[in-house]
């Protein structure tokens, strides 16, 4: 029997990983000739994510996988290299990654029984390895950490940047609607993903986008009954075949591993929940990279108070600049005194809960949360739909926009807290969404017999079946791994 080993290189911040990570679970759990390993580079984003990456390294992981942490290069960061770190990056670790993929190689020439390598799986954002596949001839794939839909957008914008020589920068401020083969509605220019408003992002974007037609395949993190719209958009002979293969979520309970240091509050918080009535809970979450300023924070803090529904916000401090340049990650709070309005842990303390880090799949899971405030990463919005949470949509930065666009208007899965609401990476350039908006969003999501409850909840059950026998992602991730294994000589 042939044994193949698929390699795996997402690139160095938690969503992604996460997401790649759990694909390559499934793929050894669903076919004994198959082993993965997961290239992780360092130095990653975040501290959390190096804490997961960690976990990982320690953890039992399934038989016939492994994750791998390359060598830490001190100095790439996104301090020293700014937007290029990533580019910068990858090139630095390919002589790392040559170095593995050789041994591999070298062991199943060595011995007879063992995996031949069959293909790589490249992060959208880190096919700049391909020279290493193409080196060892090797076909590789794509992995898309966003939808369907957005992949339908990097071709649509590619097409209109290199064979129309359509500036996609003006469209920053712009009331111009965008006719996107992947959307069946026009998309507002404004809600474009937030890479193609300046010009170095724009540039590595297209760059990424055109590459896109050399893979062999691109997998994404979907299943056809939630983006059938995209899918079908994107079989129409042009880009490689398209393999959804989602809905990947982390699994319930893992929330317990990720971080010791956090055990004592992950046992808090879902104590608190098991004693919410049954939907009732608005929960509030705007990922890794999500915080507010303390004007904002004062708007929120006024509108979950006045909505008079339970609540459990994780509120986390804007990421600082240290005195050596160095930019941390957002953190917890000390004390939420020092940003919340006086009195309001007081006055809410029987209907609400203000936590630091969450435990977010655990706590979407939960049968009290009834509504989900979030950033719109497709991650969060995967596990929204997972687990059957209505969505109020509050983008922050990269394509949450357009993944905000899609919940609402192309899918009607959510409501609109701001769907144009924007700010950079770091929290930058605020601008301020007041307590009447929220507290209208969060009543319209709160509403238990609403339209858009009952379709996620719908969704939700569809997305259970997709990845058993007979699903569409089951049979998608079958034809994959059928294609993987006539790569072997």
């Amino acid at each position: 029997m042939k044994k193949a080993e698929v390699v795996f290189i997402p690139i160095p911040a938690m969503g992604h990983i996460v997401a790649l990570v759990e694909v390559a679970k499934l793929l050894v759990q669903r076919d004994d000739r198959l082993s993965t390993t997961v290239f992780i580079m360092h130095p990653t984003l975040d501290p959390s994510t190096t804490k997961y990456t960690e976990s990982l390294a320690a953890s039992t992981l399934p038989d016939r996988m492994r994750v791998i942490n390359l060598p830490n290069i001190e100095s790439i960061s996104p301090e020293t290299k700014g937007r290029y770190w990533l580019t910068s990056l990858i090139e630095g670790q390919k002589t790392h990654v040559k170095e593995y993929v050789s041994r591999i190689r070298t062991q199943s020439e060595l011995s007879p029984g063992s995996p031949q390598v069959a293909g790589f799986i490249f992060d959208t954002f880190a096919t700049g390895m391909r020279d290493v596949a193409n080196e060892f001839g090797v076909p590789w794939y794509v992995f898309s950490a966003s939808g369907a839909a957005f992949i339908g957008c990097m071709l649509h914008f590619q097409v209109l940047h290199d064979e129309q020589g359509v500036d996609l920068m003006e469209f920053k401020n712009s009331d111009a609607e965008l006719k996107i083969p992947s959307l069946a509605n026009p998309l507002p220019a404004k809600l474009a993903p937030s890479l193609v408003f300046e010009k170095d992002s724009l540039a590595t974007f297209i760059e990424h986008a055109r590459i896109l037609a050399e893979a062999r395949g691109i997998l994404v993190n979907t299943f056809v009954e939630f983006e059938s719209y995209a899918v079908n958009s994107l079989s129409d002979g042009k880009a490689p075949p398209v393999y959804p293969v989602g809905p990947i979520v982390k699994q319930v309970g893992d929330g317990r591993d990720l971080r010791s240091d956090e055990s004592n509050n992950y046992t808090e918080i879902m104590e608190w929940l098991d004693d919410q009535p049954p939907s009732s809970v608005m929960f509030l979450c705007f990922g890794s990279w999500g915080s507010f300023s303390e004007k904002q924070v004062t708007e929120i803090a006024f509108a979950l108070e006045q909505s008079g529904h339970r609540f459990l916000w994780s509120l986390r401090k804007p990421s600082q600049i240290h005195k050596a340049g160095k930019r941390e990650s957002p953190s917890d709070y000390a004390n939420f005194q020092e940003i919340l309005p006086e009195g309001f842990l007081d006055r809410t303390t029987k209907i609400g809960k203000v936590i630091g880090w969450a435990p977010q799949v655990d706590i979407l899971a939960h049968p009290a949360v009834g509504g989900f405030a979030s950033h719109c990463g497709w991650n969060s919005t995967l596990e929204s739909v997972r687990f059957g949470v209505p969505v109020a949509t509050w983008p922050l930065y990269a394509e949450q926009q357009f993944n905000a666009f899609q919940m609402v208007i192309e899918l009607g899965l959510a409501v609109e807290i701001k769907m144009d609401y924007r700010r950079d990476f770091y929290g930058d350039d605020e601008i301020m969404v007041g307590s009447d908006d929220i507290i209208k969003a969060i009543k319209l999501v709160m509403e238990q017999e609403s339209k858009t409850r009952k379709k996620v909840k719908e969704m939700s059950r569809i997305s259970e079946k997709t990845l058993k026998p007979g699903g569409s992602s089951f049979s998608s991730l079958g034809r994959l791994i059928e294609d993987m294994m006539d790569n072997l000589s």
